[in-house]
Order: structure tokens, then C-alpha cells, then sequence
């Protein structure tokens, strides 16, 4: 019960982030903003734990690297599409990396994906078409959210393949320093700019410490307890919490064809957790 509490926090956490990135984005730019927030969160991590990649293999190294590597490239597109989408719309979309992750698996690893399976991707894509579609063209934004799906659905798989031989502190202190690192080479062209006002540093400790660094050693923690089916669905109502702080904090406007949108994938991430109980793991905005 306490372990899936805590997971309800670290969703609700990850929710958050989305209205007050979107904001700190608006007087930062982007990977500045990513750079100083993983960078935040590298250092944590090795303070909390100063010798845990002691021990760490050259297979080891080269896994972490190409995982992070596929984390960071997700985490720029979600947070570039955000300057160009709501945060609510965002998180659902977002979210969708639990109905891609099949998807991803049946394409990279050649795993048989069942019919009931390829229903709810259906019914995750109507859900994205009433989100994203103005007339028939797609927003720039929703687009971006949407390959940051396809990013983090890639990297769960990598992770559902090569974590359990890892200890994973190390092996997701690996992700996020390899994320860090590629912000700050993106940043580098233009100069790295220090968070502008106090706001944003509260952004960045946000993002950091308690959405990067202690989210992570939470549902870590909380994954040793429950099973992966209970984690996956507690973890869904990521996008809920997005919306809903989007909503009351932000005062966005939600349409009937945004509720039904959103209604839409979040059916879709419900079924297909219970029906496949895989497990889902996941480093979050």
C-alpha cells in the first residue's frame, strides 16, 4: 500500500512538471534548461551515492550510454513540443509511450503483438487524433510530444531487456549523466545561459532533485514491492495529473473533444497494462 502511494506521488510530480516547464521554457531556452536540470540530477545522484559506478562493465557503459542517449533525444522532443502545445495535451500524449511500447517491442525485438493489443493502439490513435488534428493538419507540437512517445517506449524496451542484469542506480545514473552530457553539447553553440530569475531556478531544483533524482530512487524503491502490472497502471495517471494541474493552476480550457481525446488514451494505457501485465520502467519529465 505505501509503495503505491509513493508511486501515486512521483506520478503526480511528473504531472506537475509538464505547467511548470512550459513556463520556464517561455525565459529559457531549451536545452539550457535540460542541461542545468540533468546536470541537477547527476550531481544528486552521485552525492546521495558517491561509489555506485565503481564497479560499472564496458558493456555496462555502452548500454547505459545508448539508452540515455535515446532518453535525451526523447526528453528534447517533449520539451521543445512544448513551446508549442499545452501542457495537458502534452501529457497525454506523453502517455501514449505505454501503448507504443508494444508496438516498439514487436518492431525491434520481433515479439508477437496479439490483436487485442493492435485495438488499443487503435484506440490510443483516435484518442491522439482528437488531441492533436486541426482540420487535417497536425501541430508542430503535438507532433514533437508524440516522437518523445516513440523515444520512451524505445527505451522502455531497452530497459525490459538489459536492467535486470544491472544494479540499476548505477545503470539509470549512467542515462541521466549520458542526458546531461547531451544537453549541454546542444547548448554549447549558443552558450549555456544560467536559469534567468529565481523562478526558474525553482524550476530546475523541481525538475532535478525531486522529479529526476528522487522520482527515480522512489519508483525504484516502490518497483521492489508491487507487481509490474500495478506499478504500470498507478503510473498512468501521469497525464491525469498533468491535466488536471494544467486545468486548475494553469486555466486551460478542456473541450469535450480534448476530455474525449484524453479519455481515449487513457483507456487504451489501463488496457493494455492490465491485459499484457509487462512490466513498465521509466525515467520521467
Amino acid at each position: 500500500m505505501i509503495a503505491s502511494v509513493a508511486l501515486v506521488g512521483v506520478t503526480a510530480v511528473w504531472g506537475y512538471t509538464f505547467l511548470v516547464v512550459q513556463d520556464a521554457i517561455a525565459r529559457m531556452a531549451v536545452m539550457d534548461f535540460l542541461a542545468w536540470r540533468f546536470v541537477v540530477a547527476s550531481v544528486v545522484m552521485i552525492a546521495l551515492r558517491p561509489t555506485c559506478l565503481r564497479n560499472v562493465t564496458r558493456l555496462e557503459l555502452l548500454r547505459g550510454v545508448g539508452l540515455g542517449t535515446i532518453l535525451g533525444l526523447g526528453y528534447i522532443a517533449q520539451t521543445y513540443g512544448l513551446r508549442y502545445t499545452s501542457a495537458a495535451i502534452s501529457g497525454f500524449i506523453t502517455g501514449m509511450f505505454v501503448v507504443l511500447t508494444p508496438v516498439m517491442s514487436w518492431i525491434l525485438l520481433r515479439r508477437k503483438t496479439n490483436r487485442n493489443t493492435w485495438m488499443v493502439v487503435a484506440l490510443a490513435t483516435v484518442g491522439l487524433a482528437l488531441l492533436s488534428l486541426n482540420g487535417w493538419s497536425v501541430g508542430i507540437g503535438e507532433l514533437l510530444t508524440l516522437g518523445c512517445a516513440v523515444f520512451f517506449a524505445i527505451h522502455i524496451v531497452g530497459l525490459g531487456e538489459w536492467s535486470s542484469q544491472y544494479e540499476p542506480y548505477a545503470f539509470s545514473l549512467l542515462q541521466i549523466g549520458t542526458v546531461a552530457v547531451i544537453s549541454l553539447i546542444a547548448a554549447i553553440p549558443e552558450g549555456i545561459a544560467v536559469p534567468p530569475d529565481p523562478g526558474v531556478w525553482k524550476v530546475v531544483g523541481i525538475t532535478g532533485v525531486l522529479a529526476t533524482a528522487v522520482a527515480f530512487f522512489v519508483q525504484t524503491w516502490a518497483q521492489s514491492l508491487v507487481s509490474p502490472t500495478r506499478a504500470a497502471v498507478v503510473m498512468t495517471g501521469e497525464p491525469v495529473f498533468a491535466g488536471l494541474f494544467a486545468v486548475v493552476i494553469g486555466g486551460s480550457q478542456l473541450t469535450l473533444r480534448t476530455l474525449g481525446g484524453a479519455a481515449c488514451i487513457l483507456a487504451a494505457m489501463f488496457i493494455i497494462n492490465l491485459k499484457s501485465g509487462r512490466s513498465v520502467t521509466r525515467l520521467k519529465t
